[in-house]
C-alpha cells in the first residue's frame, strides 16, 4: 500500500552551516495519526513545513518526500498549488498570525472552496457555515461576519481547522494545534481531529512538544532531538519502553497527579545542542546521564523501516 506521505533521508540547511533537520525518514498511512515530539529546535516544524513547500529563503534540502506516490520535495509553486489547500493542508500554530486580520472569517473560509473546489461565492459561503457548525461554533451565521480578532483563540483555531478540512483532504499536518488553549479547548479539538479522521481516512501528523496531547491522539509517535528522528514506534511502545534516555527524559518531565505534591516539576538539564553545531557523536550525550565516550564518538543513525517497529537511533548502556 502506497502511504499517503513517504520523507526519506530528509536534510534541510540554511546558510550551508545551520542544519535544521538531519536525515529524517518516516511514514504515514491512510487514516494515521503519527505524532512528532521533541523540544522547541528538534527540527519538528522544518520536516513538514519542507512538505508543504513554505520553507524560508535560502533553505537548502536533500533526500525525498513524497506525497500519495508523488516527488513534492522542491517542487515548483505550480505543482504544490495543486494539492496544497485541497489533499494537503496545515494548521499553524497561532491561529491569529494565520488568519488574515482584515478579512470576515467567511470571506477566508468560501475563498478556499471557490480557489480549490471551482464553487461560485454563493455556494461557497453555504459551506463556509457548514463547516463552522460542524467545528461546534456557537452562532455560526455570526461568527461568518465578523473578523479574527473578535473570535477567542479557541474559535480561531477552530476555524483554522475547518479551513484546512474544507475540502477533504488525505493529509492533515497540524503544528502544536493546542498550545495556549485551555484543558476544556484543547480536548475538544482532540476530538474533532479523531473524529475527522475516523470519518473521512484523513491522515494526521500531529507536532507537538506536549506528550500528553499526542499520546491522546497518535498511533505512532516520532521523538526528534537536534534534528534527527531519535526513536520512533506505536504509541503504547513509546510510553511504556521508552529506549533512548532523550524519550525516557521528556516521559519523566510529563505532570502526574499521583504526585501532586511533588513541590518542583521535573526539567530536563542542560541545553538542546545548536542547529550549527558539527555533529560528532551522539547530540544528546552532553545531556545524557548514561552516556559514554564511546556515546560520543559514534554517529546514531535511524531509519524507520515499518510503521510496527520500534526503533531507538542510540541507546546509552548504564554506566558500571
Amino acid at each position: 500500500m502506497t502511504p499517503t506521505l513517504a520523507v526519506d533521508a530528509l536534510s534541510v540547511h540554511f546558510g550551508g552551516r545551520v542544519a535544521a533537520v538531519r536525515e529524517a525518514s518516516f511514514q504515514v498511512q491512510a487514516a494515521e495519526c503519527l505524532g512528532i515530539v521533541g523540544e522547541s529546535g528538534s527540527g519538528k516544524t522544518q520536516v513538514c513545513l519542507a512538505a508543504m513547500g513554505l520553507l524560508g529563503a535560502g533553505a537548502r534540502t536533500g533526500g525525498s518526500i513524497r506525497f500519495e506516490g508523488e516527488e513534492i520535495l522542491d517542487r515548483p509553486a505550480a505543482t504544490l498549488n495543486r494539492i496544497r489547500g485541497s489533499k494537503l493542508t496545515m494548521v499553524f500554530q497561532d491561529p491569529m498570525t494565520s488568519l488574515t486580520p482584515h478579512l470576515r472569517i467567511g470571506t477566508q473560509l468560501a475563498e478556499v472552496l471557490v480557489c480549490h473546489a471551482g464553487m461560485s461565492w454563493r455556494e461557497a459561503e453555504a459551506g463556509a457555515l457548514r463547516i463552522l457548525d460542524r467545528m461546534h461554533i456557537p452562532e455560526p451565521q455570526r461568527r461568518l461576519r465578523q473578523y479574527p480578532h473578535e473570535l477567542s483563540g479557541g474559535m480561531r483555531q477552530r476555524v483554522m481547522i475547518g479551513m484546512s478540512l474544507l475540502c477533504e483532504p488525505s493529509l492533515l499536518i497540524a503544528d502544536e494545534p493546542t498550545t495556549a488553549l485551555d484543558v476544556t479547548v484543547q480536548a475538544r479539538i482532540i476530538d474533532l481531529l479523531r473524529n475527522v479522521r475516523q470519518d473521512t481516512r484523513m491522515g494526521v501528523v500531529l507536532i507537538s512538544h506536549d506528550i500528553a496531547v499526542v499520546a491522546s491522539l497518535a498511533d505512532r509517535i516520532l521523538v526528534m532531538y537536534g534534528g534527527r528522528v531519535v526513536e520512533a514506534g506505536t504509541t503504547r511502545t513509546i510510553l511504556d519502553l521508552a529506549l533512548h534516555p532523550y524519550t525516557a527524559a521528556l516521559l519523566r518531565c510529563v505532570p502526574d497527579l499521583r504526585h501532586a505534591r511533588v513541590e518542583r516539576m521535573p526539567t530536563l538539564a542542560g541545553q538542546a545542542p545548536s542547529p550549527a553545531s558539527e555533529e560528532l557523536g551522539c547530540a544528546f550525550a552532553p545531556r545524557c546521564p548514561r552516556a559514554s565516550e564511546r556515546c560520543r564518538s559514534e554517529r546514531p543513525l535511524l531509519s524507520e523501516q515499518s510503521a510496527a517497529s520500534h526503533q531507538v537511533a542510540c541507546h546509552h548502556p548504564q554506566s558500571s
